[in-house]
């Protein structure tokens, strides 16, 4: 097994190898960096991305399930990971000419939005950690959407008051539905957000960060994998749309397949307005029209119209949005400190949760420990599996109940600091048993002036990017349209949201109000997770920078982040194998779920081959190895210590996706 800070003798070479040419360079007036940055290593050398060369990381291949033979990608200055190799690129190329990890982000979302449209974009929202390497300082900041002033606690469910019925087009199922009517659209918080990080930590200017998605949307780029999947499920959702019909159908209403080179000058123009006006330009104006024209809609046009539930958002709406600075969550786990996002994202207090009840147990003994460790990961013990999948019960029945936007609901007792107390947690910890799981955990008592209902609702469409600068500074952002291509409808070139879906339905249950039902200018609860990681200082303070790490993936977001912190921090694996290890865990209920697209578990005779799923089994869990859709980035620095004085990165993109790992240094 890998140390997390352990490299090939090979790998050790060549950056030994890059230090003497930095030297030689430096002397000469070169830069190492410039020479050797964001290109793709190959048997035959760096393919730029791109290039269209063999090897090119870019050129469109077919969505899989798991892609093997991810290597663990080294750097020593900066480095940035993302869901896709044209988006890395793009961070990385900024990163290179000297920009911060805040300038990177811009330029890396606007690629984003225009190649992984069904993720993110300019029509969605984000939360973003950052690392101020000079004052070392954690910051955190909320691009969630919004609910409209008009909302109300019918807002997703009813037509109306006086017409309660859902919203139109009927799909049937009520959640398909509203997803689909104006009504799940918010107001995007995307870009707002970026600015406000960027006003903080950029040094690159505002306008200059555009032009690489400026150029991709002029010029065409090939439709990738996922991409294509995307088109295909959604082709009759998209249909509805003239815009989104025009942009990702042919003619003939068929979709736009694997490798077809798309152009989207409107998303060019878009980019281009935002790049000269800044978010205002977004926000009011022609851009913010567009959108409220939009979620405004009634009907699906065309031969055979079909009728659509408007929403009520106004151009007040835009105007008035403001991304927020929030304050981060920062606990201890072990040797470690480790900081996520707080409310309205569930993600941070349900990671500290998990870990600070896993604390109590030694998860590094043999019992634990993964086998089959090779660079796709490795295979997780039954014990392990078991444990970490219970300690997550817990999290989610406190998330479920108590989570959601404190500016309208305060969290039970003193907040964050009573939800992930090292005293509550052991307690929770007691509630496990080695020998049988709970199935569902009821959630923690807390002080609280109401009874509260309970919800655990959140859709799947997000990325992720992990960047670390030559600054020493580090962004985690996990950003999002919320289910693949969002509510489908479409402007000016991008997708807009369904956010609101994220909310409770109903706003109470026989227990009580639901902390997340809707309301006017609520924000809906999410799990997005973007997660950085500190050494635990001797006077136990936060230290030196560790790792950064965040997913895709809906409400699992909290289960794939755990597994790639304890396979780091616990087991010792390095970026890449961290982030490849199998995905396992479960929310609140007695399904456990096991990535069945991970090449080391055997979905063969309904699993009765494999020894995990078997064991599992054998502990009461109802196993589901249906495969995973992770999308984790990941960035661990080794000590300065080694290598020279170096300090290295190792970075780590999910196979489970099209993402890639760039530095200075591949």
């Amino acid at each position: 097994m890998k140390s997390l800070f352990a490299c090939k003798f090979s790998k050790l070479q060549s950056v030994i190898f890059l230090s003497l040419a930095a030297l030689a360079l430096t002397g000469c007036g070169g830069d190492v960096a410039e020479l050797k940055a964001c290109l793709q290593a190959t048997s035959t050398g760096g393919v730029s991305v791109g290039s269209g060369l063999p090897g090119d990381p870019a050129i469109p291949e077919k969505s899989s399930g798991y892609k093997l033979g991810n290597k663990v990608v080294n750097s020593v200055n900066f480095m940035a990971v993302t869901a896709n190799p044209r988006a890395t690129q793009a961070g990385c190329e900024v990163l290179s000419a000297g920009g911060t990890a805040a300038d990177a982000a811009v330029a890396i979302q606007m690629v984003l939005g225009l190649v992984e449209p069904q993720s993110s974009g300019l029509g969605g929202g984000a939360f973003a950690l950052y690392y101020k390497a000079d004052t070392k300082q954690v910051l955190s900041y909320d691009g969630r959407e919004t609910a409209p002033a008009a909302a109300t606690e019918n807002y997703l469910r009813y037509i109306s008051d006086a017409n309660q019925t859902n919203p139109l087009p009927n799909l049937g199922a009520s959640f398909a539905s509203t997803r689909a009517s104006g009504r799940s659209i918010g107001t995007p918080g995307a870009v707002k957000m970026l600015e406000f990080v960027h006003q903080d930590h950029g040094k690159k200017p505002w306008d200059t960060l555009f032009d690489p998605a400026i150029q991709l949307a002029t010029n065409g780029f090939g439709i990738s994998g996922r991409m294509a999947d995307a088109i295909a499920g959604a082709k009759n959702d998209l249909l509805r749309d003239p815009e989104a019909a025009a942009y990702f159908l042919n003619a003939d209403s068929s979709p736009k397949a694997l490798g077809t080179i798309i152009k989207n000058p409107e998303y060019a123009q878009t980019l281009s307005t935002i790049a000269k006006g800044g978010a205002n330009a977004f926000f009011t104006g022609p851009i913010a029209q567009s959108i409220v024209n939009k979620i405004k809609v009634t009907s699906s046009g065309g031969a055979n119209p079909v009728a659509i539930t408007p929403g009520l958002t106004e151009l007040s709406d835009l105007a008035n949005y403001k991304a927020i600075k929030r304050e981060p969550v920062c606990t201890t786990y072990r040797n470690y400190w480790v900081c996520g996002m707080g409310p309205p994202s569930s993600g941070g207090i349900a990671v500290a949760q998990s870990l600070g009840i896993l604390e109590n147990f030694d998860l590094s003994s043999s019992q634990y420990l993964p086998t089959l460790v090779n660079s796709e990961g490795g295979k997780p013990s039954v014990g392990a599996v078991h444990l970490i999948s219970e300690s997550q019960r817990l999290a989610y029945a406190d998330r479920n109940k108590y989570v959601a936007d404190t500016d309208f609901v305060p969290l039970p007792g003193n907040g964050v600091s009573s939800m992930v107390a090292k005293d509550y947690l052991k307690a929770r910890a007691g509630l496990i048993s080695t020998t049988k799981s709970m199935g569902t955990a009821q959630a923690g008592v807390f002080p609280t002036p109401v009874a509260l209902g309970s919800s655990a609702t959140e859709g799947k469409g997000t990325t992720h990017m992990s960047i670390v600068d030559k600054y020493g500074n580090a962004l985690v952002m996990t950003t999002t349209v919320e289910s693949g291509m969002g509510s489908f409808h479409f402007t000016r070139g991008f997708i807009l949201n369904n956010q609101l879906t994220d909310f409770s339905f109903d706003p109470s249950d026989s227990s009580g109000l639901i902390a997340n039902r809707i309301g006017p200018l609520k924000r809906p609860r999410s799990s997005m997770a973007p997660t950085l990681v500190f050494n635990k200082a001797a006077d136990g303070s936060r230290g030196d920078f560790v790792m950064a790490t965040g997913s895709p993936g809906g409400a699992s977001i909290i289960q794939f982040v755990v597994k790639t912190l304890v396979s780091a921090l616990d087991w010792k694996l390095d970026a890449q194998q961290a982030t490849s290890m199998v995905n396992f865990g479960a929310s609140n209920g007695p399904t456990t779920g096991v990535g069945g697209e991970h090449p080391s578990i055997d979905v063969a005779n309904s699993g009765l081959n494999d020894p995990l799923l078997v064991g599992l089994r054998s502990l009461g869990h109802t196993v589901s190895f249906a495969a995973q859709s992770s999308g984790v980035s990941t960035i661990v620095r080794a000590p300065a210590s080694w290598y020279a004085g170096l300090p290295i990165l190792w970075g780590g993109a999910d196979p489970r996706r099209e993402g890639l790992a760039l530095g200075d240094s591949p």
